[in-house]
């Protein structure tokens, strides 16, 4: 039995074991499953391909480059995972989307550099898999440095506005075809240096032209992009575990994408094409009046006094890593008879599932984290919500503003509560620019600071009280 048979039947294994991880990732219990799947799937693949390119080249050059690329990459992987916190993750996965379609645009450059022994319609196939290789290599790359940059607050997230953004969006793609069908047919460098040179700017363009409310969206769409790009260097090499992973990814990425536009009240076309049909927003200078300031004693009180609670936490829960003391609390609460439940937002953070992660890894029962539309309905009969570094996902402009940059997107209805209380570093607008005029409401009351503090402000305040002193010794949660 040759090695490129076994090669192929750990593919396949390796193929099934992704698809087995994708599927124990959909659900927190079968969570750690299926990321051992996926981990067992990707071991297998590398040790397959490493023992089919040196079957295919030995000598010690091939080796060399083996090793070099393996230690390099193991590396910078082992390097990222050690550092990077929870509130990176977002910007360091758009990162790794950029790495995956720079490998893209690579490998259809070189499909082109070594495809002078092909002829007839194969050589056109050949050609049509390298121009399309390299045009989505090319916006993947680009748009995931700038997903990066939005995310990681060295741009603005606000949305870049050229005068006839989707005539150049149109333009770019218009281009892309005429370019393909005249490569196909009669392949020059030019071509394909004009197309990398298009797709790089259109890749740019593209995310710069969305805002910081749907960078969430973004991300999940140049994951679905990095898969295409993936499958399409599967093609080119001839590799078939690159075209079903790349697939794979590609489709869920997209069907990802798809749901959380609706979550959003986003049109997905819109989103995927650039902001497509958006207009620059307003100004925002409305005047919403005073807003009102409370401090961690009193908020105690409040809590003292509740019989319902609702912690909606944010991507600032996650800055401040406070999710352990939020943890604490809720569970001093509960112990004491109060109803506590988390409401989550579909985009609430910078990443899918951001918020479900922290909270647990903190320990909070998943039975009382529930989904939007779960808990929307219950805030008119809730005595205390508490908006832990949420902002954009509890804004009312959304559904009272129609000319709002967020408007028609669903948020947590948490002003129809008895108390909100805001946890918040300073009045400034949220990361789509947006100021929120929950803010200013009678029912509501900021309590200003690090959330991480607040909370254990709060907790020092609930443990003075006599009625939770015997629920209020501190627990080994972390």
């Amino acid at each position: 039995m040759s090695f490129e048979s076994v090669a192929t039947a750990a593919y396949l294994v390796a193929s099934l074991l992704f698809i087995l991880s994708l599927a124990g990732l959909s659900k927190h219990e079968t969570a750690k499953r299926g990321l051992t799947a996926g981990v067992a799937g990707m071991l297998i693949a590398l040790v397959a391909t490493v023992g089919l390119v040196l079957d295919d080249h030995p000598g010690p050059a091939a080796v060399a480059l083996l090793v070099i690329a393996v230690v390099a990459g193991a590396a910078i992987g082992l390097w990222r995972a050690r550092i990077v916190h929870m509130t990176g993750m977002p910007e360091l996965i758009a990162l790794l989307h950029s790495f995956v379609g720079l490998a893209a645009v690579l490998v259809g450059w070189n499909g082109y550099l070594a495809s002078d022994h092909l002829e007839g319609a194969l050589a056109r196939i050949h050609h049509a898999e390298v121009f399309i290789g390299v045009f989505i290599g090319a916006v993947t790359f680009t748009g995931s440095i700038v997903a990066f940059l939005k995310l990681s607050a060295r741009v603005k997230s606000s949305p870049l506005v050229l005068p006839g953004k989707n005539l150049i969006n149109l333009g770019a793609l218009t281009l892309f075809v005429g370019l393909t069908v005249a490569f196909v047919i009669h392949p020059l460098a030019w071509e394909l240096v004009v197309v990398t040179i298009v797709a790089l700017a259109l890749g740019w363009h593209l995310v710069a032209s969305i805002g910081g409310g749907d960078m969430p969206v973004v991300v999940s769409m140049l994951n679905s992009y990095s898969g295409w790009a993936a499958a399409a260097s599967g093609f080119l090499l001839g590799n078939d575990l690159l075209i079903v992973t790349g697939a794979l990814v590609g489709s869920s990425g997209a069907y990802l994408s798809y749901i959380m536009c609706q979550a959003m009240n986003r049109s997905f076309l819109s989103v995927i094409a650039g902001g497509l049909g958006i207009e620059a927003p307003t100004t925002g200078d409305t005047d919403y009046g005073e807003h009102r300031e409370i401090n961690a004693d009193d908020t105690a009180q409040l809590l003292a006094s509740a019989s319902s609670v609702v912690i909606t936490p944010g991507y600032g829960m996650a800055v401040a890593q406070a999710q352990y003391p939020v943890a604490e609390l809720t569970r001093i609460l509960r112990e004491s008879g109060v109803n506590v439940r988390f409401g989550i937002h579909p985009v609430a953070g910078r990443l899918p599932g951001h918020m479900n992660v922290l909270l647990a890894e903190a320990k909070v029962p998943y039975d009382i984290v529930f989904e939007m539309d779960e808990i929307n309905d219950d805030f008119a009969d809730t005595d205390v919500v508490l908006v832990i570094g949420a902002n954009d996902t509890v804004n009312p402009a959304a559904a009272e503003d129609p000319g709002s940059p967020i408007a028609g997107m669903p948020v947590l209805r948490v002003w129809d509560a008895a108390d909100v209380v805001v946890f918040k570093r300073s009045m400034a607008a949220g990361y789509a620019g947006v100021q929120n005029p929950l803010f200013f409401r009678d029912n509501t009351q900021m309590l200003f600071g690090d959330a991480k503090d607040r909370v254990e402000d709060i907790l020092r305040s609930l443990r003075d009280n006599p009625v939770f002193a015997a629920t209020s010794a501190p627990s080994t949660t972390r």
